[in-house]
């Protein structure tokens, strides 16, 4: 472990223990809830070979879909959080818990099963006595995959809200700090491995000692077998047990108490004006801020809102036109923020705030030897030779009205190529060259840390981008007093100070929350 990533670690460390409980409380949940199911489904279908076709297979299929599609999928029935995370992990640990639970009784050789039988044994008692020891090594194997498998799945878990060790790893490729991602990996693979050798402990004292390899099989006294079984079981329950209770803790702890639940999308800008909201929420009144950070975008972030998973967050005026509203883009900044607070509250009950400020519009951005060598000044120039230009942009701007689809409609724009990029990958790309053109917001920090050139909009086509929070109705209503706490933002951050505050997290490595808060204090906000 190198020096900066150590000190990170410290830094982090009441972070760092947050999250591996968090993590460590999904992956007991979704594996002992996987056994639970996949075991005993395993032995039903052993009686009957069409039943073991179709569950096997429906298994394989489920497995076969992306685990993203599978998180984002579950977030409409069962809301945000860890409960669309543990059905996500249920889900793919169920196949090589069936499978290996299934291939094992069926490959018991049938003497030993008429043996049984001849004995007198029931059908319930040869399960238990015969059948279930002598497949015990494959059960454990489905076991120990599903297991080491989901605590690498349960990382996707950070894009519903629900923590994790993924966390650290979204906010390294969001700031494009690998200490970050590796802090992440290395927490989730420690978790692998002390999970998979417990696992392996309890294998080895589960099967008998007649079904093990010849080189294995100790003979123990009676005694020291019982022991070494109390303690890899004591040890089995502590893992259980111990996120578990941390979670119970924490949700008597928080039933004593008020609480708002802040959401925010998945990138720097939003984070830290989450933290001001927690902050100043948690200064002016007796709330406590339960934070939902880290959602996978926009329409993610506002589903949550009118299902009452969250209370407030922030987005863009743009975006909210055409997302939420699905209205037609507007060039006019009064017109597109009346037409979104009106819409906004009499269709969902949603109040919108006043301008926060600044104005994070879309930007065309290029590498500055790509510009002079093209003579590009403005996006005018760029849509000129876009025949001969590969763009790099999110998927949403590929699929936005507002964004490529506008531009081929209005403007006849066909790029050579198309690629759907990651936020932060897109910046890498364009800077190596694999594309000659990225979509980018005027006050990323990552645009100067790339020394990346912006193309004003000289065609007047994107529509304004005022950052503006979104607050259930209902919170309001019964607590009014938290409007004049949601207004102290109002006008206060300008594109200049928001583009510094990103710049300080994104580049310097600064912490989010500790950037916001001094801002606040700069401010008069909040006392020093």
């Amino acid at each position: 472990m190198n020096s900066s990533l150590l000190a990170l670690f410290l830094d982090k460390y009441p972070d760092v223990w947050l999250r591996f409980m968090e993590h460590m409380n999904m992956n007991t949940m979704a594996v002992l809830l996987s056994i639970a199911i996949g075991v005993p489904l395993g032995i039903l279908i052993t009686r009957n070979k069409t039943a073991s076709n179709i569950v096997i297979g429906i298994a394989n299929l489920m497995q076969s879909i992306p685990c993203i599609a599978l998180l984002a999928f579950s977030v409409p029935f069962v809301g945000i959080g860890e409960k669309p995370a543990i059905i996500m992990v249920i889900i793919y640990a169920l196949l090589p818990i069936i499978k290996n639970t299934y291939t094992g009784i069926i490959s018991i050789d049938p003497k030993l099963k008429e043996a049984a039988e001849g004995i007198g044994l029931s059908s319930w008692q040869k399960l238990i006595k015969v059948e279930m020891p002598l497949a015990m090594p494959f059960i454990m194997a489905g076991i120990r995959i599903s297991t080491v498998a989901a605590v690498g799945t349960m990382t996707i878990a950070a894009f519903a809200g629900a923590g994790g060790l993924g966390w650290f790893i979204n906010m390294g490729l969001i700031g494009l700090n690998i200490n970050m991602v590796l802090l992440g990996a290395i927490l989730a693979l420690v978790l692998a491995l002390l999970i998979d050798y417990m696992l392996a402990k309890a294998e080895n004292l589960l099967v008998p000692e007649g079904l093990k390899p010849v080189g294995q099989i100790k003979n123990d006294k009676l005694e020291k077998h019982t022991f070494q079984k109390v303690v890899v079981a004591g040890l089995c329950a502590l893992l259980m047990i111990m996120p578990l209770g941390v979670k119970g803790y924490a949700y008597i702890k928080d039933a004593t108490q008020k609480t708002i639940v802040v959401g925010t999308s998945n990138f720097t800008e939003v984070f830290i004006l989450g933290y001001m909201y927690e902050d100043l929420i948690e200064h002016y009144t007796d709330f406590k801020v339960e934070r939902r950070f880290n959602l996978n975008g926009a329409d993610f972030c506002f589903s949550a809102l009118t299902n009452g998973d969250i209370d407030t967050f922030v987005e863009y005026s743009g975006t909210a036109l055409m997302n939420f509203c699905k209205l037609p883009m507007n060039s006019n900044s009064e017109v597109v923020y009346n037409q979104v607070s009106e819409t906004l509250l009499n269709k969902h009950n949603v109040v919108t705030s006043k301008p926060l400020g600044f104005n994070n519009t879309y930007v065309l951005s290029v590498r500055p030897d790509f510009a002079k060598e093209h003579n590009l000044e403005k996006m005018s120039d760029l849509l000129a030779i876009s025949n001969d230009v590969i763009l790099g942009c999110t998927a949403e701007f590929i699929h936005r009205e507002d964004c490529l689809p506008g531009l081929e409609a209005k403007f006849g724009t066909k790029f050579k190529d198309v690629r759907a990029l990651d936020a932060t990958i897109r910046y890498q790309a364009v800077t190596n060259g694999e594309v000659d053109v990225i979509d980018a917001f005027s006050t990323d920090a990552l645009l100067k840390k790339m020394n990346l050139q912006g193309l004003p909009d000289d065609m007047g086509f994107f529509p304004p981008f005022y950052a503006v929070s979104f607050t259930r109705g209902e919170l309001l209503e019964q607590h009014p007093e938290l409007k004049d706490v949601f207004s102290k933002l109002d006008g206060q951050i300008s594109d200049k100070e928001i583009r510094n505050m990103n710049y300080a997290v994104d580049v310097e490595g600064r912490d989010a929350h500790e950037v916001a808060h001094e801002f606040l204090v700069q401010k008069g906000l909040l006392p020093k």
